[in-house]
């Protein structure tokens, strides 16, 4: 890789992490700050003198503390909201414009958010509010009611996500006639991979970043590819990238990760319900009259902070350690070259991590770095990859005749 590349991959990497220090920093000094002025029980306040005054226009089932509660939700992830639109507009039209990668309009910026916000009111906060419901009236064992609910709140949203939620964002249309869907075809009816749709969606209207990721139920997968990724990446190296996330699925990393996810909410319920009736908790940061459901959780997620940091460490291992065995089912289905080409071309385009402290790196990187990820692959051969040159690197074949001439 040329240095000017390299040098403005590193710059890239350092300014996101700047930019997430400062972030992160924003975010515990809004926390504190709502502990010193006890800004919740205010809110709070706030949300049950709104619902009196709309009290007469409410059904007459609705009322009472969980009304209130789904009141005071959306207040504060509005209050939430405007608060992170200066970094989210940083993120976008400052950060992201620098390095040439942000595509969208200011217009298209604002629309988003709105749609997101309405999404939320008609969708999240109904969730919501069966959340808190279920724990309020199933007492002690909520656990098994509320982690049921949690898991098929995640299946339907995994159905209808592609065909509900995304057109919404961005335009889905059938990937073409032509040699790349000949191919994709191919790759999945050779390795039995239930295919059923393959899309084309236009992310380049919000950003020139590439990916490829499939959705839907085991019996069911749509692919979609980023017209991006279709626009720099040969058919061959597209179809590799593919045998990457096909090994994904051979492997069962998504039931896996499925699993995880609930061994992670199970901890963080089992700990929750030793907080829920703790009057103490409650009463601490203004609460002496009442224990809001919702007030102890948002309580409690400040005080599962050092574990939740426990529980991203085990995630991430979890998901790199996917991450190199997808790899290899590429490799032994005969994509090692053709990944690593296409592993390089993808981090160049999109300015990707190249070198990091390890321990950092463990923490903060859900994906390897690129050099990890060849160093996995085993083989990358010198070539000029577009404008980008590639240094060699042994490969295992290599090693195993060192190694052989050691003996």
């Amino acid at each position: 890789m040329d240095k000017e590349t390299f040098d403005k991959s590193q710059d890239y990497s350092r300014a996101k992490s700047r930019f997430g220090f400062f972030s992160s920093t924003f975010g515990l000094v809004k926390n504190i700050a709502f502990i010193k002025y006890d800004l919740l029980p205010k809110l709070w306040s706030i949300s049950g003198c709104f619902m009196s005054r709309i009290a007469p226009v409410l059904p007459s089932f609705m009322g009472g503390i969980l009304t209130q509660s789904m009141i005071f939700f959306a207040g504060t992830q509005l209050l939430s909201t405007i608060l992170s639109l200066p970094f989210d507009y940083y993120h976008h039209f400052i950060l992201e414009e620098k390095y040439g990668f942000n595509k969208q309009t200011v217009k298209l910026w604002v629309i988003d958010n709105i749609k997101s916000f309405a999404l939320f009111m008609v969708i999240g906060n109904p969730l919501a509010a069966a959340f808190f419901k279920i724990i309020d009236v199933s007492g002690d064992s909520f656990i098994f009611y509320i982690m049921t609910f949690i898991l098929v709140v995640q299946l339907i949203a995994i159905t209808i996500y592609p065909t509900l939620i995304q057109p919404l964002f961005n335009t889905l249309s059938p990937l073409e006639d032509g040699e790349l869907k000949t191919a994709i075809e191919k790759l999945a009816k050779d390795h039995k991979f239930p295919l059923t749709e393959l899309y084309v969606i236009d992310g380049s209207k919000r950003s020139s970043h590439s990916n490829a990721y499939f959705t839907g139920l085991p019996w069911k997968k749509s692919i979609v590819l980023f017209d991006t990724l279709i626009e720099h990446s040969t058919v061959e190296e597209t179809v590799a990238v593919l045998a990457h996330e096909i090994g994904h699925w051979k492997l069962n990393h998504i039931p896996k990760s499925l699993l995880f996810a609930q061994v992670h909410l199970f901890l963080v319920f089992s700990m929750f319900s030793g907080f829920i009736n703790n009057n103490s908790l409650y009463s601490s940061f203004g609460f002496r009259t009442i224990k809001p459901t919702i007030i102890g959780f948002v309580l409690f997620s400040d005080i599962f902070t050092p574990v939740e940091g426990v529980m991203q460490f085990a995630h991430n291992l979890m998901s790199r350690t996917f991450e190199y065995q997808a790899d290899n089912y590429a490799v032994d289905n005969g994509y090692s070259n053709v990944l690593a080409r296409s592993l390089l071309k993808m981090f160049t385009e999109n300015l990707g991590s190249i070198d990091a402290d390890w321990l950092y790196s463990a923490y903060h990187h859900s994906h390897p770095i690129l050099p990890e990820r060849l160093k996995g692959l085993g083989y990358v051969s010198e070539e000029k990859v577009g404008d980008v040159k590639v240094n060699v690197v042994e490969t295992k074949e290599a090693e195993k005749t060192e190694e052989n001439e050691e003996k």
